[in-house]
C-alpha cells in the first residue's frame, strides 16, 4: 500500500471522509495543513496536471462564492498567484504518493491511481456537503 501525503483543510468534513477511504484501503495517510504550507507556484502547479484552470479551485471558498474571483477568467499565472496568497482557493485535497500528485478526490481516479477498497459512487465527497458545514469546508 501507499503512503499518501494528504494536504487538507483541518476540520473539513469531506477531507475526513476521504482520509477514511484511503485508510480503509490500507494506505498510510500523512495529513498536512494545506493552509499553512509554504506553497510556491511551480510546486503547486504540478498537482493540477492537465486540469483546466477552472478545475483548480475550491468553489466553497468565500472569495469565489461572493463573486470576487471568477476562475473562468484567470490565466494559470494569475490563478497560482491567488492560490499562493489565499490557499482556501485551492481545490482539496492535494495528494502526493512518491513523485505522483493529484488535486481533488475523484474516487475512480484515486482507485485507478493507488486503489480504494470501497467506492461510494452516489456520494459527493468533494463538495461541501451542506450550507451549515461551509464553515468547516470553505471558510477560514
Amino acid at each position: 500500500m501507499a503512503t499518501v501525503y494528504f494536504y487538507e483543510k483541518p476540520g473539513c468534513i469531506n477531507n475526513t471522509r476521504q482520509k477514511k477511504l484511503l485508510a480503509a484501503a490500507g494506505h498510510q495517510v500523512v495529513a498536512l495543513n494545506l493552509l499553512t504550507e509554504a506553497w510556491q507556484p511551480d510546486r503547486l502547479r504540478t498537482f493540477f496536471g492537465k486540469l483546466a484552470v477552472r478545475n483548480w479551485f475550491n468553489y466553497s471558498a468565500p472569495a469565489i462564492k461572493q463573486g470576487e474571483i471568477e476562475p473562468d477568467n484567470l490565466t494559470e499565472h494569475e490563478a497560482l498567484a491567488l492560490m499562493v496568497k489565499n490557499p482556501l482557493l485551492i481545490r482539496r485535497p492535494l495528494m502526493q504518493v512518491g513523485d505522483r500528485v493529484m488535486a481533488g478526490f475523484d474516487q475512480y481516479a484515486v482507485d485507478n491511481w493507488i486503489g480504494l477498497k470501497e467506492i461510494q459512487p452516489h456520494q459527493d465527497i468533494e463538495s461541501c456537503p451542506r450550507p451549515l458545514a461551509q464553515a468547516s469546508c470553505g471558510h477560514e
